[in-house]
């Protein structure tokens, strides 16, 4: 068992070394290819996402911040709505907000069309939303929930009690939030940016669709357009340089998270109530929390629907928003089909790699190599998550693409490439590349819930790690198994850049058929399979805001 999942570890790393490996390849003149690429592109590149991180970064941390101090420390009209509604932007994946923001906010939209016949105007009313000020905005609203998500935790567990101290002891509303709840959640803070960062920074669809020239998009153009391989696999090593340093910065603001507390806390923490706002105060906080439900979801899901009643009108038989219904419905299967095989094969692995991970925590006497290369190799899977889709198509086709020139006539190059090269196999084993760790983070959190002493029980009964597994852990951990499934299903239905390079030519999912029809223009098109994803977006979002009402 142990033995099977180093395997798995060391199969699902394969595409971050890779990438690595386009610096020690032996034909390709690395350092001076960077050169080149230091003299033409790569200040662009570096300056533009630079740029689009630091706008993201404060957008998030301002509107994922006070919206969360908002809903937890006070008291307004429509509070109790504002702290699940305020989770749906998470449904919404930033290319589609981006593809029903330009329709409903360009020049022939319906917005500016109405304001000239309205006004007598003739040019333009405002700058074209397809630049990088519009993309920081659209990011912002799509991805502030992680800060809002991690803010409102950290406050939820000692903020009101101790914002009610405060007010005891004298200080003033003011006072309270800089000298109290801003130090609560400055951790939460920074991990939830940096969540937001990594997302960011790991998009394709935006990026493309605005014109923007960020690493991710230079990735693309340099495999695709250019065909340089090297290239991009040295733009994926700096994209994944600075990654890796986000998800650092990301684990040291989650390890501060932690806050003394006891039941006794926790119990005062309950009887202590937010601050009424009354007034203008609870006007703008109302407004605050409605804003970003409104912008982020609401209107464009209103404008998707609005597109696909309109051309199901002119689309007559055909089909709903001028589709074929049986393109419709191949999309949407091969959607289904392969999320689900991702999910069900993420979730395998997870349950092998934690149970693995639980094994060697509870191992008695001197650890063997087994137990040493364990926990690095597995946490190195976990990194997965944070590799952008880019990043790990790139590094499974430069591994193929070396091996082939080296040995061209070969049988076992021409089998790993016809295996892994614009076949669903490759597709599903770059998802499991990418979601593996969501799984294993939710399995492991159900394994935190099964006491050790059921282990040192089952072991004294004579039962075997299989059987320990099999007849002890497996049933306790079928709601941990079966979230991390859900979480899987709806990350492989709107992941976008490693489905658009690693796809079959008869396999396209929602979200590539989105992408191709907003990249052509044909944005009424797009806004069936869009909203496709946006529903199936919205059940973990159902699920997570009934786990926050629960608390």
């Amino acid at each position: 068992m142990r033995g099977l999942s180093l395997f798995a570890c060391a199969l699902l790393a394969l595409p971050l070394f890779g990438v690595l490996g386009a610096w020690v390849h032996p034909q390709a003149g690395s350092w001076a290819l960077l050169l080149h690429q230091l003299q033409t592109v790569l200040p662009a590149y570096a300056l533009q996402s630079l740029l689009l991180a630091a706008g993201v970064a404060l957008g998030t941390a301002l509107l994922g911040g006070m919206t969360a101090a908002a809903v937890t420390l006070f008291e307004f009209p429509g509070r109790r709505v504002f702290e699940w509604a305020l989770l749906l932007p998470l449904a919404m994946p930033a290319y589609v907000l981006a593809y029903a923001a330009t329709d409903f906010l360009q020049f022939s939209g319906p917005l500016q069309t109405g304001l000239r016949a309205l006004t007598g105007a003739q040019g333009p009313l405002w700058p074209d939303v397809r630049s990088l000020p519009g993309a920081i905005v659209l990011f912002t609203l799509a991805l502030y929930p992680y800060v809002y998500l991690l803010t409102r935790g950290a406050l939820l567990e000692r903020g009101v009690h101790l914002m009610e101290a405060a007010r005891l002891l004298g200080a003033g509303l003011g006072r309270r939030i800089t000298a109290v709840a801003l130090p609560l959640a400055r951790p939460a803070l920074a991990a939830g940016v940096a969540l937001a960062l990594m997302e960011t920074l790991a998009d394709y669809g935006v990026g493309s669709y605005f014109g923007l020239t960020t690493f991710t998009t230079g990735i693309y153009k340099a495999w695709l357009v250019a065909d340089d391989r090297i290239a991009a696999a040295q733009l994926a090593t700096v994209l994944l340089a600075l990654v890796a340093l986000l998800l650092t910065l990301e684990r040291r603001a989650q390890a501060r998270l932690r806050f003394a507390g006891s039941r006794r806390g926790a119990a005062a923490a309950q009887e202590a109530r937010p601050v009424r706002l009354q007034g203008r105060r609870a006007v703008l906080a109302w407004a605050l929390c409605a804003l970003p439900v409104l912008l982020g979801f609401l209107l464009p899901v209103a404008v998707l629907l609005f597109q696909v009643a309109r051309e199901s009108m002119h689309g007559g038989p055909e089909g709903l928003g001028g589709l074929p219904g049986n393109r419709f419905g191949d999309w949407a299967r091969n959607s289904l089909s392969l999320s689900a095989s991702a999910a069900a094969l993420a979730v395998l692995l997870a349950l092998l790699l934690a149970a693995v991970l639980r094994g060697l925590g509870r191992r008695v006497g001197p650890p063997d190599w087994g137990a040493r290369l364990g926990p690095p190799l597995i946490r190195l899977t976990a990194l997965g998550y944070a590799v952008p889709g880019a990043v790990i198509a790139v590094g499974l086709l430069l591994p193929l693409a070396t091996l082939q020139a080296l040995a061209p006539g070969s049988a076992l190059a021409q089998t790993l490439t016809s295996v892994f090269t614009g076949t669903v196999t490759g597709l599903i084993y770059a998802y499991l590349v990418r979601f593996t760790a969501v799984a294993l983070q939710s399995v492991e959190a159900g394994y935190a819930r099964i006491p050790v002493s059921q282990d040192d029980s089952a072991r004294m009964l004579g039962a075997g790690p299989l059987r320990l597994f099999a007849g002890v852990h497996l049933p306790l951990l079928g709601r941990s198994a079966g979230a991390a499934a859900l979480l899987v299903f709806v990350d492989v239905m709107k992941e976008l850049p490693a489905t658009l390079v690693l796809r079959p030519f008869d396999r396209d999912t929602l979200a590539v058929v989105a992408y191709n029809l907003a990249r052509d223009e044909r944005l009424a098109e797009a806004a069936l399979p869009s909203l496709a994803i946006v529903a199936v977006g919205l059940v973990p979002v159902i699920l997570l805001s009934r786990a926050l009402r629960a608390r």
